[in-house]
């Protein structure tokens, strides 16, 4: 996946956080398989439409869930990653981000939780297109609790150093000891090794500056 091909949503200067939780469709896989297992908490680190409806997932959960997953009709394929973890092939119509996701045309921030057919997402964008997606989801009829919205200001990241965060993030890439090399994660973004040093660097700079007072705060 190059970094081309990843899609965000052009907010204005002003960025709204909205922190929103959303019941999802009966059908739709995740939904569906956190509603059999009510007391599991499905962890979504990553996803990727690929088109016709279908989709990939790389997942997580506090217990085991390969049974539900298997058996779903939404799922076309599981793979075992160890430790509670799988990558899912979604079938078309299997369920990917709903109707009114997409067409307000914003993208929820990953990694988001599912429990018991609700999902908590957190989007950044205009407050414009946050109303935007409330009155969708009213229109729709579908549930859905607000649980915070707030301005968060001028834009932290470009939305290309956001995708390249994202995914470091999501590949364990500043765990320690780390999951993914810089050569594994500049092959998987697309870029050469020395690019992505440069953007991490950057990301990295970005990041401590703003979060510098308060960890001279915090720290003896």
């Amino acid at each position: 996946m190059s970094l081309a091909t990843i899609e965000h949503i052009h907010c204005d200067n002003m960025v709204n956080q909205l922190r929103i939780e959303v019941r999802l469709p009966e059908g739709h896989w995740s939904g569906d398989v956190s509603r059999s297992r009510p007391e599991a908490i499905i962890r979504i680190e990553e996803t990727m439409p690929l088109g016709r409806g279908r989709g990939t997932a790389k997942i997580s959960s506090s217990t085991d869930l390969s049974q539900e997953l298997n058996s779903h009709s939404g799922v076309d394929e599981v793979r075992h990653l160890g430790n509670n973890r799988f990558e899912v092939d979604i079938a078309p119509g299997g369920g990917g981000y709903i109707k009114p996701v997409r067409e307000a045309g914003v993208i929820p921030q990953s990694p988001f939780e599912i429990r018991d057919g609700w999902v908590d997402w957190t989007i950044e964008c205009s407050a414009d297109k946050s109303r935007e997606l409330v009155q969708m989801l009213r229109e729709e009829e579908i549930p859905y609790r607000v649980v915070s919205t707030r301005s968060t200001g001028s834009r932290m990241l470009t939305s290309r150093q956001r995708a390249v965060f994202d995914s470091a993030m999501n590949e364990g890439y500043w765990e320690s000891p780390r999951r993914i090399t810089l050569s594994a994660l500049a092959e998987l973004l697309g870029v050469s090794k020395s690019t992505l040093s440069v953007q991490l660097h950057k990301i990295e700079g970005v990041v401590l500056n703003s979060f510098a007072d308060e960890v001279r705060r915090n720290s003896p």
